[in-house]
């Protein structure tokens, strides 16, 4: 990885990290687990910088959680984090980027719909996959309650990512057209 890749991994990781610091909702079904805008940091990881550089970026933000930074909503962070209700979403975090990227790259759908489709597999499902069954297995809910509590906000999480990144990437492609 060249520099500017690297530069860009840490500053979305940076990004999630900042997205913890959005009040999160907590709802009466989920266990303690909050809904955070932190999912929302997951899918542009992936649709801005693909499917390795995306992972990379949230596996950096997953580690430095890890290590004890205060940086999931509500201040949590340290090994104990891997003991809640919440640890298969933040395991999940780091394959639902992977998966995001992986399909924005192949998919030759509108830039809108491509994106949000992505968000959709990556971002909710294959999270979903990991957070679902640890959520049911620490705090005993089942599965569909846990993706009820958690899919419309999720949801629009997918369609803000979207039109963010159809911007950004409009934008960034006429900033790069070279000036008179």
């Amino acid at each position: 990885m060249d520099t500017r890749t690297l530069v860009r991994i840490a500053l979305i990781a940076a990004l999630i990290a900042a997205l913890g610091f959005v009040p999160p909702v907590y709802m009466p079904l989920a266990a303690g687990v909050p809904i955070t805008a932190q999912s929302l940091g997951v899918m542009l990881a992936g649709l801005l910088l693909g499917a390795r550089a995306g992972a990379a970026a949230v596996a950096l933000f997953v580690f430095v959680v890890l290590l004890g930074a205060p940086l999931l909503s509500g201040g949590r962070g340290g090994l104990g984090v891997l003991g809640g209700p919440s640890a298969g979403f933040l395991i999940g975090y780091i394959a639902g980027a992977y998966v995001v990227g992986f399909l924005a790259e192949r998919l030759k759908l509108p830039a809108f719909a491509s994106a949000f489709v992505a968000s959709v597999v990556g971002g909710i499902l294959v999270v979903y996959l990991f957070g679902i069954p640890v959520l049911g297995a620490v705090a005993g809910i089942g599965p569909m309650i846990g993706a009820a509590v958690f899919l419309p906000g999720d949801l629009i999480k997918a369609v803000g990512a979207a039109v963010l990144v159809t911007t950004v990437l409009r934008n960034w492609s006429v900033a790069a057209q070279p000036r008179p």
